[in-house]
């Protein structure tokens, strides 16, 4: 069955997409850069870091949307890097950096012009390689359907734990590592 085609403005470029795209798919089609964390093409996506917020208008209401979940509407015009979006973006980034100071969010923070953060990590905290991306989590649930790896606590207090008596399965499989940012540095690490 022939899917319909849509016809959407991305930054002032028509735009044709597919019906049941989203606004990320369509933009990436079109070669617009939309940036993420959490979006990985193996998995339904869940909208869960904020890096890809755009701005749609349609009719005369404008609001901020994760584009990997908004999906494209005829006529829509979208926006990826309004005033509102950079602010957004950027204190997302200080509120990663602190946590995770290397990384592929590393040429955002360049990109931005984040040099550090207004949110320094709490006295003894150590900083990692993860940015709380949740695709570690997501694979685990959706694609191995094993659950092993989930996030414990909320907020600044959030962190992603292997689960009791089954987080075991992760030594071996370690699957997730080709998605997540912070386990291609471990790997890279634990090969030298």
């Amino acid at each position: 069955m022939r899917m319909k085609t849509i016809t959407l403005e991305i930054d002032g470029k028509e735009v044709k997409a597919e019906e049941g795209m989203t606004v990320l798919q369509s933009a990436k089609n079109a070669g617009i850069e939309i940036p993420t964390l959490c979006y990985h093409e193996k998995l339904e996506p869940y909208g869960a870091c904020r890096f890809c917020l755009v701005e749609v208008t349609k009719g005369k209401k404008t609001r901020l949307v994760a584009s990997c979940c908004y999906p494209v509407e005829e006529g829509l015009v979208v926006k990826t890097s309004t005033k509102r979006i950079i602010k957004n973006r950027k204190v997302l980034l200080e509120l990663i950096l602190p946590i995770a100071p290397t990384g592929a969010h590393k040429s955002l923070a360049e990109k931005y012009g984040v040099k550090e953060s207004r949110f320094p990590l709490e006295p003894g905290e150590e900083p990692s390689y993860c940015t709380l991306c949740g695709l570690c989590v997501h694979y685990c649930d959706k694609i191995k359907k094993w659950n092993a790896v989930g996030f414990q606590g909320r907020g600044i207090d959030r962190k992603i734990v292997l689960m009791s008596g089954i987080g075991d399965q992760c030594i071996d499989c370690r699957e997730c590592y080709d998605i997540c940012d912070a386990g291609k540095f471990i790997t890279l690490a634990e090969e030298f």
